[in-house]
């Protein structure tokens, strides 16, 4: 008997715990990130939720990611993506959309037509589309001219924010070329998400990142802390520096 009340207890706490979840979530600002290993890796929109969390800024992050895909990809359901079918169901307040690392090098036309078919698409559905501007590979730091300049062309556009994560992780490679942003020649590392996590929170809530601790969770169904990141504090430091003086503003053209 008490076996069964005790599971009658847990049964109940669980379903209240996700219950409250759910009516946080109704309440959260909804971001959805549609991109593929460049914004997954680390679990990056889980440690800018988090970020927001500590900062107790109501913001939840969804993300429909699936590794080497691009926007056309995204758009035709290709590679198991299940982008339009997510956005049919779910009310997001704004989208980030990350096409392919190479496309706006090797694919210019393809990712200009498919960022339009989504911005329209997020548009007519209420949805604030961002573009997530991403960096040049470890091993060819010359690819981010022409990165920059076609998501910078995209947004100026359609009058859309851009988040320029991948000049932030230029720059940062400049001041301190001794510190390890790629886990790969293409992929961030640990360190290389945090940073990139940072300037989507300052992009996304126009807040300080100043305060943003070097150790970020989320939270179990009954609190328990399940850590995302540990960054060293000389590093958190100066990654937090960086971003609080990058100005984003240039290349906000929803304003």
């Amino acid at each position: 008997m008490k076996k069964i009340v005790s599971r009658l207890l847990y049964v109940l706490l669980l379903a209240g715990g996700l219950t409250q979840a759910f009516a946080q979530q109704q309440e959260d600002e909804k971001v959805l990130f549609i991109g593929n290993s460049f914004t997954y890796f680390w679990n990056m929109p889980d440690l800018v939720e988090a970020m927001a969390k500590d900062q107790g800024v109501n913001l939840y992050t969804d993300h429909s990611t699936v590794g080497g895909s691009n926007l056309k990809q995204h758009w035709e359901e290709e590679k198991e993506t299940q982008t339009r079918k997510r956005l049919e169901a779910i009310s997001y307040d704004r989208a980030v959309l990350q096409d392919h690392s190479l496309s706006t090098i090797d694919h210019t036309e393809r990712f200009q037509e498919y960022g339009e078919r989504f911005i329209e698409l997020l548009r007519n559905k209420g949805t604030e589309p961002l573009l997530y501007m991403s960096w040049a590979y470890d091993s060819n730091p010359l690819m981010q001219d022409k990165i920059t300049q076609e998501y910078l062309a995209l947004g100026k556009k359609h009058n859309l924010q851009v988040v320029p994560a991948g000049l932030v992780i230029e720059k940062a490679r400049q001041l301190r070329p001794d510190l390890d942003l790629f886990f790969d020649d293409k992929h961030p590392s640990a360190d290389g998400a945090y940073l990139i996590a940072l300037v989507f929170y300052k992009a996304l809530t126009g807040k300080s990142i100043s305060e943003i601790p070097n150790r970020l969770y989320s939270e179990g169904d009954f609190g328990e802390r399940h850590y995302l990141c540990f960054v060293l504090p000389e590093t958190g430091d100066f990654f937090r520096d960086l971003v609080e003086q990058f100005d984003v503003e240039p290349y906000d053209y929803s304003k």
